[in-house]
């Protein structure tokens, strides 16, 4: 099918807004390629430190002909998603030694837990971890030992940061390689009538805590369709995946044998074999359209929209809240996953998941099919999913029909004719919107403003029955600048609430929604933020504020020339829980439609 004419045009935009950037990336990676396998220009007393506790294999590593792979890994065993990636170093070692290479642990980088620290002080630190998870992987790669590398990491700024890293280290060959989500538990729709339930004080702590237990219930990603499993499907879209990796459970035998696939395939992909294919091939502008549409087909997170524009950084590629407006506009909503739903990502996996969309948006000429991946095939590939054959895994067709409509459906019979992400702008800034889960009356709210400074001030109004009104409930000074710009889902519950009592209502943030961002008409990283001149800083109570998403508009109808920003106290972000070591952080971010980034 050829390509549809408005992707084509989209990706030249972004080709030629990108030129000078991404001529002097490749320009720096083809430089650091032509110095050939790393190890070649480490002094003996440099290779005798690396290789000292490898036992009968640092023959092969002084050999310089047998590749080297770097594992670097995201694992702890407090998140549930990153536990099973505790024995997968020996596992891709004992592959790696299989197919006639060697692997070394590179290092780890830090991995915490938005689903522990929404809500709590630790949520600042939040999206800064996805630039120290970047520097961490730098460290752990800059030893200069590898001929590839495999990156092991799913949640929310894990795997951002990691592509951030393989992108800087753009001129060896990487493979992101998952865990898969566990097992289905509670229904996320019964969860979060447990937390609105709760939210009105008609069921205690020891309810909300048995309905959580019951969700989150062991090994492997949330089943949500948030921001960890959003990068999973990123991650198969952009070809940095072996095809139909994403969505199979942890300790399942198909598991494990796309590890060991990955780390062989790891070995093939270096420059010492004939299929040389390093990140920064992989990570062009194709790469990153398909990745967009692979967000607005499937619905995905919202803390994409950061993410992908800092990670396209890294790899020279300029993108805009602009691309990200005009890709939903092409791309019908094909998948029906909660909060845009109510299936979880197994029940979506089942239906024909990946494999079935990407098949079906090659044939729409929604996606670009030449590009390069670590499959090395172009995107067709990935229209396969995984088979286990007497140990060995093969590739078969994927499903072409959906094996649930409720769930699936093809581009032609599609759930909404675009994705559903829409780009506002006004004198208030400008700022995203998901409005795929959300009522199409709600589409437009124009409703006095009520301004607040945290989200534990919204949830005392409601408690105290103030937000009982159609209201734009404005919460500021949650930009990265101000306090590192953390998650405000624990909103989510109140403001649903203000929903089905029949009021409109939305939110207009200079801060985060969570990945799991639903039903509540939102605007959020609206740039510049109020700490950085915004003139969200200068809104009043009683404002009349118009959000409209057809329309992209986020305008205050009041005059706001003449008033002065408001003066929060911010002295209570600057210390605890280790808030003190991210000063430089906060105080260096970027604007959130630049990628909100530190390090690019």
């Amino acid at each position: 099918m050829p390509l549809d004419s408005r992707i084509d045009e989209i990706t030249e935009t972004i080709r030629e807004r990108s030129r000078p950037t991404r001529d002097a990336y490749l320009a720096r990676m083809r430089a650091q390629a032509q110095e050939g396998p790393r190890r070649a220009h480490l002094e003996c007393g440099n290779q005798a430190h690396a290789y000292a506790a490898m036992g009968a294999q640092k023959d092969d590593l002084l050999a310089d002909r047998v590749p080297n792979i770097g594992i670097v890994t995201a694992y702890n065993d407090m998140l549930s998603a990153h536990q099973p990636f505790k024995d997968y170093p020996d596992r891709i070692k004992a592959a790696a030694r299989a197919a006639g290479a060697t692997a070394q642990l590179a290092g780890g980088v830090p991995a915490m837990c938005d689903g522990v620290t929404q809500g709590q002080v630790g949520m600042e630190l939040s999206l800064f971890s996805r630039d120290v998870i970047a520097l961490a992987a730098g460290v752990a790669l800059s030893h200069n030992t590898f001929d590839s590398a495999l990156y092991l990491g799913i949640c929310d700024k894990i795997v951002p940061g990691l592509v951030i890293a393989a992108a800087t280290f753009g001129y060896l060959p990487g493979i992101f390689v998952p865990a898969g989500p566990m097992t289905s538990g509670l229904p996320n729709e019964e969860k979060s009538q447990v937390r609105r339930d709760y939210a009105e004080g008609k069921i205690d702590r020891a309810g909300l805590m048995k309905a959580e237990m019951a969700s989150y219930h062991g090994p492997g990603t949330c089943t949500f369709y948030g921001t960890a499993n959003s990068n999973q499907m990123l991650m198969e879209f952009m070809g940095l995946h072996l095809p139909g990796a994403s969505f199979i459970n942890p300790g399942t035998p198909l598991r494990d044998a796309l590890t060991e696939m990955a780390a062989q395939r790891a070995t093939e992909i270096t420059a010492l074999g004939n299929a040389y294919t390093p990140v920064c091939d992989v990570l062009d502008e194709k790469a990153y359209v398909n990745g967009l549409v692979g967000l607005m087909a499937t619905g995905g997170s919202t803390n994409l929209v950061l993410h992908l524009i800092a990670m396209a950084r890294a790899s020279g590629v300029q993108l805009t809240c602009a691309d990200f407006d005009a890709i939903s506009e092409a791309t019908p909503l094909m998948a029906r996953v909660y909060p845009n739903g109510l299936a979880d990502v197994n029940h979506f996996h089942a239906a024909g998941g990946l494999p079935f969309m990407i098949g079906h948006l090659l044939d729409a000429g929604l996606l670009h099919e030449d590009v390069s991946t670590v499959a090395g095939q172009g995107l067709s590939a990935y229209a396969q999913e995984p088979k286990l054959t007497e140990g060995r895994v093969t590739w078969e067709p994927g499903p072409r029909d959906s094996l649930n409509d409720k769930i699936l459906k093809t581009p032609q019979d599609a759930f909404a004719k675009t994705g559903g992400l829409k780009q506002v702008h006004g004198n208030l800034g400008l700022g995203v919107m998901k409005i795929s889960a959300v009522a199409p009356e709600l589409h437009v709210v124009e409703a006095p403003a009520r301004v607040f400074h945290t989200q534990d001030a919204v949830k005392e109004a409601f408690r105290a029955g103030e937000l009982n009104r159609d209201c734009v409930v404005v919460v500021r000074f949650q930009g990265p600048r101000a306090n590192g710009m953390p998650e405000l889902h624990g909103l989510t519950p109140v403001l649903t609430v203000l929903l089905q009592r029949g009021h409109k209502v939305a939110l207009v943030t200079d801060g985060r929604m969570s990945g799991a961002s639903g039903k509540v008409p939102a605007a959020i990283h609206v740039a510049p933020e109020a700490l950085d001149g915004g003139l969200i800083a200068r809104v009043q109570d009683g404002d009349m504020i118009r959000v409209a998403a057809a329309e992209g508009v986020l305008e205050c109808l009041a005059d706001l020339s003449d008033r002065s920003p408001a003066a929060p106290d911010l002295s209570g972000n600057s210390h605890g829980i280790g808030r003190e070591l991210f000063d430089v952080f906060r105080a260096n971010a970027g604007r959130s439609d630049q990628g909100a980034g530190v390090v690019v």
